[in-house]
């Protein structure tokens, strides 16, 4: 009778945490989503409603997102975006491929210390090394061009990407690798027939939080272009002048640079989601 009644509480108990659980994720999602949806609606509004009428009840205009496209050519800036974002993801993948497969199936005593070291340049600030990078691309002509902003942009994400690579070759079964090569597989027939196909979530999942970095990153694109290369988030940046903020303006320009990226997120949540929990269960 006692046990009887404690399954009926722990029913009735179960519904009521699922329920709080719900509630909990749903707080902190619309928390992180809230600055977002403030963002594009400031964008509909005038200048004048931005700064004095912070409210959701407000007329609509498109005059910021206007304003914004007669100002400069946002093909341009989004050209650069997608370029570079993309270019410096390839790179950083080609790079970090035979790089993870060495370490994670050919270690040495070196390999962990050699991770930890790469993850650690992480940790220097980037207005530290800004001065050295600022005179080396421009002795050799990469100031204010594309193929200079893929390469920071690849060094800039290459540890992670290793990282996150590395992780997902570890998980890998040795054993299919090692029929491989008693089958006569070459390393090269080894890592394209065999490791890239099993671990495509993984490096999916690798690539496309790599574009996102890229594509928001700031600090270089705004200390190393000026007009030729520069991506969106200098277009941003171009909103700010010595008049002040445009908030409305700013609001519009920050909504068209982030809408590619943010669809491109919802389009693949689920193959990003699969990637990263790829051989987290065995």
């Amino acid at each position: 009778m006692t046990l009887h009644r404690n399954a009926s509480a722990n029913a009735r108990s179960l519904p009521l945490r699922q329920l709080l659980l719900t509630l909990l994720g749903w707080s902190v999602a619309l928390v992180i989503f809230f600055p977002i949806l403030w963002m594009v609606l400031t964008g509909f509004k005038t200048e004048t409603a931005a700064i004095a009428d912070p409210s959701f009840i407000f007329s609509p205009t498109l005059e910021s997102y206007q304003a914004v496209q007669a100002r400069s050519g946002y093909a341009r800036f989004a050209l650069n975006s997608v370029a570079v974002a993309f270019g410096s993801t390839f790179l950083a993948l080609l790079i970090a491929i035979p790089s993870a497969y060495a370490m994670a199936f050919l270690p040495t005593k070196r390999t962990k210390g050699t991770l930890l070291w790469m993850l650690s340049t992480k940790m220097l600030p980037p207005v530290g090394v800004l001065v050295p990078i600022y005179l080396i691309f421009r002795d050799v002509g990469l100031l204010d061009t594309r193929t200079g902003l893929i390469i920071i942009y690849t060094l800039m994400n290459l540890p992670i990407v290793v990282w996150m690579l590395y992780t997902f070759f570890k998980d890998m079964p040795k054993d299919i690798l090692e029929a491989g090569r008693m089958d006569g597989a070459s390393t090269l027939q080894e890592v394209f027939f065999l490791l890239l196909p099993l671990t495509l979530p993984g490096i999916a999942s690798t690539g496309l939080l790599s574009v996102i970095l890229s594509w928001n990153e700031a600090f270089w694109s705004l200390n190393l272009t000026s007009s030729k290369a520069a991506p969106l988030t200098a277009y941003i940046a171009s909103f700010s002048s010595p008049e002040g903020l445009f908030w409305a303006k700013l609001s519009a320009a920050s909504t068209m640079a982030i809408a590619p990226i943010l669809m491109l997120g919802w389009m693949t949540q689920k193959q990003m989601v699969r990637g990263l929990t790829f051989g987290a269960v065995k």
